[in-house]
Order: C-alpha cells, then structure tokens, then sequence
C-alpha cells in the first residue's frame, strides 16, 4: 500500500492520493480541478529584471535567494494573480554545486534550495486567503546540469565525452532529493537538452523512492527534435515509462515548433501534455543575452493556444521572456479567470 499525501485542491480542505500507481491520478484530478486545462507562469528572470534585479551571474535567477527572495515571491505573486495554476520555484539554476562555488557550505547550499520552494508555498498561502477556489501547485524546478555550466550547453545538450550517465545522476541526485522533500507539489524537470539526462533522471526517481510526481519537458530548436539531436520520441518514451512522471511536454522553444512537438509526443505518450514555449528570441549563449528581433508579441502568442490545446495540450503556460501579460492572455483565451 503507496503513502497517501495532501493535494492541494484549490478548495477547502485538500484531497489525499496514494503514491505509486495513484500519482498519474493526481495530475488528473488537478487538472479536472483546473477546467481540464491548467496554466503554468511564466518567465521569472525576466521578471526579477523587471523589479530591478540584477542577475549578472552564473547563478542567473537564483542568485535572488541571496539577495532579493521577497522580489521572487512577488512574481509568483503576480503570475497567480494573472491566472497561473502552477507556479515555478526559482531552483532552476540553484545547485548545491554552484553555491559552493560562491564559498557556501553543503548545509548552507541545500537550504537555499529549500527556500526557493518555501518562497513558493508563501506565495500560494498570500494568494489563497482571498482567492481558496483557485487551484494551485508549486512546482520544484530542476534545471540541467548544461544550466549549472552556464555555458550555452543547455541549449546544445553537448556535455562532451566526459560526462556519462552516473556523471549525471551524481550531479543530480541530492539536489532532486532536498528538493522534492522540501515540500512542493510535483518536481518539473525543464529545458531537458538530451536523452542521456532524461535517463539520469527517470533512475534518480525510481531507485531514490522520491514520494511526489514530476514532469519532464524537453527543448527544441529544429521543431522535430530535442536539441542534442537526440530524438524526442525516445527522451519522450523515457518519460513515458517512469512511473513518477505524470505530464511529458516542451519548454523554452519557439512558439512555431509546438503544435508539431504536442502531435509528436502523442505517438509515444497518453500522459497529459505540457507546453510553455520561450517568447520566440533566440538565445545567443556567446553574448550570454536574448536576441529580440526574433519574439513575437504577446497577441501573435497567444493566438497559438487554442490550436496548441485543441491538439491535445492540457497544461499552457510561458518561458524565458513571457510576462504576467503572456499569462493573463493565456488565461483568458482560455476562457480562465485571472485575478487583476
């Protein structure tokens, strides 16, 4: 008999699942919650620059940890507020490894891991004293071990020869385990540049006994496939077959690949289907800057959504350079209330 947990359900009270077989359910059960489609936030450095955070640094948004925490929680606020049902904890670039690279004990650097989700769960409780009907998760992010180089390579998924699958999940494995036991809904790993990373994580999950769900998501550059060049139905099917991955979609990806990605993704996966593309810029990882000619607005964005979910999409949110705006558009084309 699987260990029941407390889902939030947007209501009073909340609503108890079992681990193991029961965690698909409780993506399902959310989602149902959510009016059958639920939306994620979207970009948060973007944001923090927006609020005049500076993240000139290796550690890009989770050097507000250090800094600047109550900016983070006021973008988690501001996205609940335009419609979000799921907000991301700002752990995207945070690693045990990366702290003590800035001089920060083991112990140090696993609490600022913990903060990044308690920030969050602040965030949901201010949120939920004048608006308890609205569903919400908090989603642990882990970024890829490309994100902790800070060197490009989590958008070229081209960790050389040196780097083999237990290189991986040693980076990974103790980040995963604070992360997950700091208490957040689901884990969400993003920007996932290649299958041998997709693997790591999948045996981190089932040899770890981690207790909650998670989602991988997977960036393109080619429309077809991830950007290591590995193909996505197999990093998909990796998702598909680990039994604490309850959604398999894309993030950080233009917004023209997407409705071919969701119908690729159909052909391996019956798990529910998340997207949230960047705003279209390409990153240029030389300059380390976003190269604006290439965005597309808010309206031509979101004019995406209903084709996106009419093809089978059932989470929709933004990445890197969407704003509340992107979210509060999102919302209402579908037909969702936001709360400003």
């Amino acid at each position: 008999m699987g260990r029941t947990r407390a889902i939030p359900s947007g209501e009073e009270g909340t609503t108890a699942v079992a681990d193991g077989d029961e965690l698909p359910m409780m993506m399902r059960d959310f989602l149902a919650k959510a009016g059958g489609c639920a939306v994620l936030d979207g970009g948060l450095a973007t944001e923090l620059e927006a609020h005049g955070a500076d993240l000139n640094d290796p550690l890009w948004s989770a050097k507000c940890l250090l800094t600047s925490p109550h900016l983070i929680r006021q973008v988690h606020l501001d996205y609940l507020h335009s419609g979000a049902n799921i907000i991301i904890t700002a752990s995207y670039q945070a690693t045990i490894q990366g702290f003590q690279s800035k001089g920060f004990s083991t112990e140090e650097s696993e609490n600022l891991l913990r903060k990044s989700v308690h920030i969050a769960l602040e965030a949901r409780d201010v949120f939920h004293q004048t608006h308890h009907h609205h569903p919400v998760l908090v989603a642990a992010s882990i970024g890829s071990y490309g994100a902790y180089l800070a060197d490009g390579s989590e958008y070229s998924g081209d960790y050389g020869e040196s780097v083999t699958l237990e290189t991986l999940k040693d980076f990974h494995r103790r980040r995963v385990q604070v992360l997950a036991e700091a208490g957040p809904d689901i884990l969400a790993f993003e920007t996932t540049p290649n299958k041998l990373e997709a693997q790591a994580y999948a045996e981190i999950l089932e040899e770890g006994d981690v207790k909650i769900p998670a989602w991988f998501s997977f960036n393109s550059k080619d429309g077809v496939n991830v950007v290591s060049g590995d193909s996505l139905l197999d990093c998909a099917a990796i998702a598909d077959a680990c039994s604490k991955v309850v959604a398999v979609g894309i993030n950080c990806t233009p917004p023209r690949f997407i409705h071919g990605l969701i119908l690729s993704l159909k052909k391996v996966t019956e798990k529910p289907i998340l997207i949230y593309p960047n705003s279209g810029e390409r990153y240029d990882p030389d300059k380390k800057e976003w190269v604006a000619s290439t965005g597309v607005t808010d309206d031509d964005f979101v004019s995406y959504v209903t084709v996106w979910r009419q093809a089978g999409a059932a989470l929709i949110g933004g990445c890197c350079r969407t704003t509340p705006n992107t979210i509060r558009a999102i919302t209402r084309s579908l037909n969702k209330r936001s709360f400003v």
